[in-house]
C-alpha cells in the first residue's frame, strides 16, 4: 500500500530531512513550509532532489493559531490525492518523529480496518475549559492571520476580552454543524480525506465561518468527519505520543512538552506511530535513542 506523509514545517530543517530519511519507497512526501521561513539552500536542494519528496511548497504565510495553517493542510491533502496510488495519509509537523520501525509502521496501517485515526471530542469540552470549553474560539474574532501571535499574544487576548466587555459575540447558526475538536494531527484513509477536500469545495460555509477563529485546524477535520457517515469507522486515537501533562507544560500552555530522554521508555512502549515535539537541543539525545531503537527492531 502506498502512503503519504503530509508535513507542515517552519523551522529545524535538518530534523525535517531526518524525518524524510526514515521512509522508504512505499511513501510519498508532501511538504508545506511557512512562507516566512528561510530554508538553507543546501537543505532545500536535498528536499527537491529526494525521490520520495513529491512537493515542497511555500504557498501560505502561516501564523500560529490562524486559518492559513488549515489552508496549507487542505492544500497538501489535495495535492497528495492527485496520486491515485496513495491509500493512506499521515499529517505531521516538522517537529514530529516516527517511533515505530518501518515494518511495524506499515503493519499497523495494513492490519487496521479503520478508515482513520483522529482525536475528537464534542465542543464544549472540559479540556478547553479556559476557553469556555472551546466556544470562545469560534464566538469571538481572533486576529492570528493578521498579527503574529508570538509577538502580540497579549494584544490578542486583550482584543477578545474587549469583545466580551462590549458584548460582541459571533453567532453559531443552524447552518453550522455540531462542532467537534481535537488534535491537528491525524492519519486518514483515502476515502475520508477525499470527503473532507470535496466537502470544503461543495459546502464552504463551515470553512468560511472558521475565518478569524483560533486554531480552526483543531476543529475543522473533526467537525466534518464526525458529522459524516465515516464517523463509526474512525478510531478516536490519532497515533501520536504528545505530553500535555500540566505539571510539565503549565495549566493553560497551548503547546505540549518538548520531549527529552526521560520520555524514551513511554515512547518505546506506546501504541503510537509518531511522537512530538522534538526540539534542538533538548530532544537530541532522545532522537538518537529513538533512531537507534527503530533501526534495530
Amino acid at each position: 500500500m502506498k502512503q503519504a506523509i503530509l508535513i507542515t514545517a517552519y523551522k529545524n530543517f535538518a530534523h525535517l530531512v531526518d524525518i524524510i530519511d526514515f521512509f522508504d519507497d512505499s511513501f510519498y512526501i508532501y511538504i508545506h513550509i511557512d512562507k516566512k521561513s528561510k530554508i538553507p539552500q543546501k537543505i532545500y536542494k536535498e528536499l527537491q532532489t529526494n525521490v520520495y519528496v513529491k512537493m515542497v511548497s511555500q504557498k501560505f504565510v502561516v501564523n500560529w493559531g490562524g486559518l492559513n495553517h488549515l489552508k496549507s493542510i487542505l492544500f497538501l491533502g489535495g495535492a497528495a490525492l492527485k496520486n491515485k496510488d496513495i491509500q493512506y495519509f499521515h499529517l505531521i509537523s516538522g517537529q514530529d518523529f516516527p517511533i515505530k520501525n518501518i515494518i511495524q509502521f506499515k503493519k499497523m496501517i495494513d492490519d487496521s480496518k479503520a478508515k482513520g485515526f483522529l482525536e475528537y471530542f464534542e465542543i464544549p469540552t472540559k479540556g478547553w475549559g479556559n476557553e469556555n470549553g472551546g466556544l470562545d474560539r469560534v464566538t469571538y474574532y481572533h486576529l492570528y492571520d493578521v498579527l503574529n501571535a508570538k509577538k502580540h499574544i497579549k494584544w490578542m487576548w486583550k482584543f477578545v476580552n474587549l469583545q466580551k466587555k462590549l458584548h460582541v459575540k459571533r453567532s453559531i447558526t443552524n447552518k453550522t454543524p455540531k462542532l467537534y475538536g481535537g488534535s491537528t494531527w491525524w492519519s486518514l484513509s483515502r476515502g475520508v480525506l477525499q470527503y473532507v477536500v470535496d466537502y470544503t469545495s461543495k459546502k464552504p460555509y463551515l470553512f468560511n465561518r472558521l475565518k478569524y477563529t483560533f486554531c480552526p485546524e483543531e476543529i475543522y477535520f473533526q467537525t466534518v468527519i464526525i458529522n459524516s457517515a465515516f464517523s463509526k469507522q474512525i478510531i478516536n486515537n490519532n497515533l501520536r505520543y504528545i505530553d500535555w501533562n500540566p505539571d510539565r507544560v503549565g495549566k493553560h500552555n497551548p503547546s505540549p512538552a518538548i520531549l527529552n530522554l526521560s520520555d524514551f521508555e513511554k515512547i518505546s512502549t506506546s501504541d503510537k506511530l509518531f511522537a512530538r515535539k522534538f526540539e534542538k537541543p533538548t530532544s537530541d539525545i532522545l532522537k538518537a535513542a529513538v533512531q537507534k531503537s527503530i533501526n534495530c527492531r
